[in-house]
């Protein structure tokens, strides 16, 4: 049976990369003497998949990951044991057995962050929001993407417009903007926060100081028929 949990990962634990946070979670089931179950085959390694990894230096308030189990235990009875052997910074904080075998990572198709950036001048909100507004509204938002082709590094135009759902204006304290969004991400298209601020600054003349943008990930998502829906 599987398990999908939803968990946070925040404070110093932002800066653990996708590898060490599975074996995290395989040391704390081993540790609290879970039954998980493992693959077969000469390398046999737990069953745990977890969705949409995090790049380094990102908070998040909504993860979600499977677990195959064994035996079966109450939801509660398996938060609670994991909750007080797991590192403070991350938190399992819901979960439900399901029925299927599809995982978890392949459902997630949006995620919805928290920008938040310094401009070398001061906007007033009326200005900020009127170059937000402008951003979103238009047809295409063309930027430029490296990838490696052999030995070479080339750049290609990509039209990122589809890959934002919604673009807003949060709050403006100064020159601290806080923008919210939400982003394609997944196999059918991926958008990085930091592409997002990239293009804004450059398109609409913020001068974003990119030295100081945060990005927390508050929600993932996965769609389906074109609605889309939290997986636990």
């Amino acid at each position: 049976m599987i398990l999908r949990l939803a968990f946070n990962k925040r404070s110093y634990l932002k800066y653990i990369g996708h590898l060490d946070l599975l074996r995290l979670f395989q040391r704390t089931i081993n540790k609290t003497e879970i039954d998980i179950k493992y693959s077969q085959g000469f390398n046999p390694h737990p069953r745990i998949s977890i969705a949409s990894p995090l790049s380094l230096g990102i908070e998040s308030m909504e993860e979600y990951v499977d677990i195959e189990l064994n035996t079966e235990m109450p939801v509660e009875e398996f938060i609670d044991r994991m909750n007080r052997a797991l590192p403070k910074g991350i938190e399992i904080l819901r979960g439900k057995y399901i029925d299927t075998k599809k995982p978890v990572a392949a459902m997630i198709a949006w995620a919805f962050y928290e920008i938040t950036f310094k401009t070398e001048t001061i906007l007033t909100r009326e200005e900020i929001d009127f170059k937000i507004k402008d951003y979103i509204s238009r047809e295409e938002i063309i930027i430029l993407k490296k990838r490696r082709k052999k030995r070479r590094k080339i750049e290609t135009e990509v039209d990122i417009r589809a890959l934002i759902a919604n673009l807003n204006l949060k709050t403006v304290d100064s020159n601290r903007i806080t923008l919210e969004s939400l982003l394609k991400t997944g196999g059918d298209g991926n958008l990085k926060p930091i592409e997002l601020v990239k293009s804004i600054s450059v398109e609409e003349e913020m001068g974003v100081d990119l030295e100081s943008v945060n990005i927390k990930r508050i929600h993932l998502y996965a769609e389906e028929n074109g609605e889309i829906y939290k997986p636990v």
